[in-house]
Order: structure tokens, then C-alpha cells, then sequence
């Protein structure tokens, strides 16, 4: 049985749908946008919508972008040889932080699971085939999570793309097995790039 009116018990539900949020999180959550003024809360209401309206994929790498390409894709002083390829868009910014990559990213937006039912179709890998098509890419990084399905889809991009004649390398793991790149600091982060090696 709830304590609170409907709408205050429905603000709280849609907060508790937010990753690792419980309960009490998203009651505090909820009682501090009720009591903000009008404007703060029209503002927070406003980037929310914003952002879903403005933001979109950029058609080359997959990152979310307001621009189509993304300002990494579009900047003409990196790198278009080298291709990074990540899981996930925040996995750009924890490599971004290194500030010592130069080339390009490509997102996957996930990894091969097969316990989930995620398999090759259900991520941007024809995508990042097709990209290797035109002859330009040198290299491709692999820098999936060292997270058992980062591991498998790392093996499986290396046997998909080693044919065509570029080079593959994968981070080497300065980054603990089972973390994610998005929380690990721009010093391992340096040391995994520098330390990458040819799969």
C-alpha cells in the first residue's frame, strides 16, 4: 500500500525506471523536482525533451550526436585510418579523456551474447564492415569491455576482419577484467592504448 497521492507515486515509478535508482533515490528524486521552481523544472523537462529530439546516431561511426556526422567523424585532423571500436557511446568520452587517440571510433551498441539472445545481427557489426570497405582503414583497435562477451566479440570482429588485409589489435588489459571502459581512469586508459596488441 502507498502513502503517496497517485501522481506523486507515479513521478516516483518513473524514476525508479532509471539505471541503478531504487525506491528511496527516486522518492528524493521525485519530493526535489517538486519542490524546484516552475522554471527549473521546465528547464530539466525541456533538455530532457530536447535532447530526444535533437540527438541522433551519426551514420558513420554510430555515436550520438546533434550533427550528422559527429564532430569526431567530421573533424578533418583525425585520423580516418585508425578505427576504435567501442560497446557504447560512453565508452568515445572515457576514451576521449586519454586525450592520446587520434583516429576514428566506431559504437557497436553492445556485444555478442548469446545468453541474452544478442548475436552479430543485433550490433553495428555489417556497419563497420562496410566502412572497411573503401580501402582507407589501416587499423582496427578493438576495444570492447574485457568482459567475457567483450572478449568473444573481440575474437569475432578479429576473424571477420583480419582477411581483408587490416591490421587488428585489441587494448591490452591495464583495464580489470570485468570493468567497464566508462569508469576507468585516463592513466590505465593511456597505458591499455599504448600497450595494445595485434590479435
Amino acid at each position: 500500500m502507498s502513502f503517496y497521492s497517485p501522481s506523486i507515486e507515479k513521478l516516483i515509478e518513473a524514476f525508479e525506471k532509471l539505471p541503478s535508482i531504487g525506491n528511496k533515490t527516486a522518492a528524493r528524486l521525485a519530493f526535489y523536482i517538486l519542490n524546484a521552481s516552475k522554471e527549473e523544472t521546465d528547464e530539466f523537462v525541456s533538455a530532457i525533451v530536447n535532447a530526444k529530439k535533437n540527438l541522433k546516431y551519426c551514420s558513420k561511426c554510430f555515436n550520438i550526436s546533434d550533427t550528422d556526422p559527429c564532430i569526431i567523424c567530421g573533424n578533418p585532423k583525425r585520423d580516418q585510418s585508425i578505427i576504435c571500436v567501442v560497446e557504447d557511446v560512453r565508452d568515445i568520452i572515457a576514451m576521449e579523456r586519454t586525450h592520446e587517440f587520434k583516429g576514428v571510433y566506431h559504437v557497436l551498441h553492445g556485444s555478442i551474447s548469446p545468453m541474452n539472445g544478442i548475436g552479430p545481427d543485433d550490433i553495428k557489426i555489417k556497419e563497420l564492415l562496410s566502412r572497411l570497405m573503401d580501402g582507407q582503414v589501416k587499423e582496427v583497435i578493438l576495444a570492447t569491455n574485457p568482459r567475457v562477451e567483450g572478449e568473444a566479440t573481440a575474437m569475432y570482429l578479429s576473424k571477420l576482419i583480419k582477411p581483408l588485409g587490416i591490421k587488428v589489435t585489441r587494448i591490452a588489459h591495464g583495464i580489470p577484467v570485468g570493468g567497464d571502459l566508462e569508469y576507468t581512469d585516463e592513466i590505465t586508459l593511456t597505458k591499455a592504448l599504448e600497450g595494445r596488441r595485434e590479435l
